[in-house]
């Protein structure tokens, strides 16, 4: 009797329907206080609350300093335990509504819909894409759904490389770009002009753009290195 080849799920509009949730969700664009950020991955997630962490006084009030959780001067393990622990709860919630997204087909339509478009620009396939929305926001989502697929064999070493390149690059682009650097778009020179000579969408658009050259230029150093040592295996075993 000959074996059964199992098939793989046919891609319904429900895959559809929650890879676009998951692109939404991850991506930033409902964050605030408002009723819709209860779809954001961000709002959702919260941050952590302040301690008082030093007492001052300023003529007859008394005022008060607040911190993170992590306090102020630290260094070494201790403070690097801190860091890490502050990090399980983005992990875990990231994970966690992967996991759901899975189940309902977001990543067999994420590899449908993304592969013919990062397959050729990234040389990625396109169940990473999910991970690259992520990524975009925080680095935690996009860490920990990067080694979700490594581990699950989803993704080659070296498209890991590449994806950890294009990451790492302009870490968490959107929400560092947005909460930091558009401050500067406000400023003002003495004839009444802006002072920096472009829009946001123009940065964003460089950012991203250099994101994916320098992905490539890992991409074509490890296709580089990977033809140059497999002679020099060879030639060793011939020894």
């Amino acid at each position: 009797m000959g074996q059964s080849v199992p098939q793989e799920k046919k891609v319904g509009p429900g895959a559809y329907f929650a890879l676009a949730f998951a692109a939404v969700f991850f991506s930033g664009l409902l964050g605030g206080h408002e009723w819709y950020g209860v779809f954001d991955f961000t709002t959702l997630n919260g941050t952590f609350g302040k301690v008082v962490s030093g007492v001052s006084l300023q003529g007859d009030k008394i005022a008060t300093q607040t911190s993170a959780f992590r306090g102020v001067n630290g260094n070494g393990a201790m403070d690097g335990f801190l860091f890490a622990l502050g990090l399980i709860p983005a992990v875990m919630f990231a994970l966690g509504t992967i996991n759901v997204l899975e189940h309902y087909g977001a990543l067999r339509a994420a590899r449908q819909m993304l592969t013919p478009l990062l397959r050729p620009l990234l040389g990625l396939p396109g169940h990473t894409g999910l991970a690259l929305i992520g990524s975009l926001q925080s680095t935690d989502v996009g860490a920990s759904l990067t080694r979700s697929l490594a581990d699950e064999g989803a993704i080659s070493e070296k498209e890991k490389e590449t994806f950890a390149m294009f990451q790492f690059s302009a870490g968490a682009m959107l929400t560092n770009f947005f909460s930091s650097g558009a401050i500067i778009f406000t400023l003002m020179t003495v004839d009444g002009t802006p002072a920096v000579p472009t829009t946001i969408g123009t940065c964003i658009v460089v950012m991203f753009v250099m994101k994916i050259v320098g992905a490539n230029l890992l991409r074509l150093f490890l296709s580089l290195g990977n033809k140059t040592a497999a002679p020099t295996a060879e030639k060793g075993e011939t020894q």
